[in-house]
């Protein structure tokens, strides 16, 4: 069980509701992570933003690589995700 208070999809509504039936529509799913970011759809927005620029942006790394580089991360620091 997570210590952190979370609204998962089947509760979410208003803004929220619309950012996870986007996920879904994207990914077939909302990811448990970023449920996290759930009390404030606004953070969620921008969180989902980030990442875009990050994993999305033009430049010399491919989609691959900044995936590669990402798990590597996650990794060294002992993280699931």
């Amino acid at each position: 069980m997570t210590w952190i208070t979370t609204i998962g999809a089947d509760k979410a509504e208003g803004e929220l509701k619309a950012i996870y039936d986007d996920l879904r529509r994207k990914a077939g799913a909302v990811a448990n992570i970023l449920t996290i970011h759930s009390l404030s759809p606004a953070i969620l927005k921008a969180h989902l933003e980030f990442y875009s620029a990050v994993m999305h942006a033009p430049g010399e790394l491919s989609r691959r690589h900044r995936e590669m580089i990402a798990v590597a991360v996650s990794a060294a620091n002992n993280c699931d995700y």
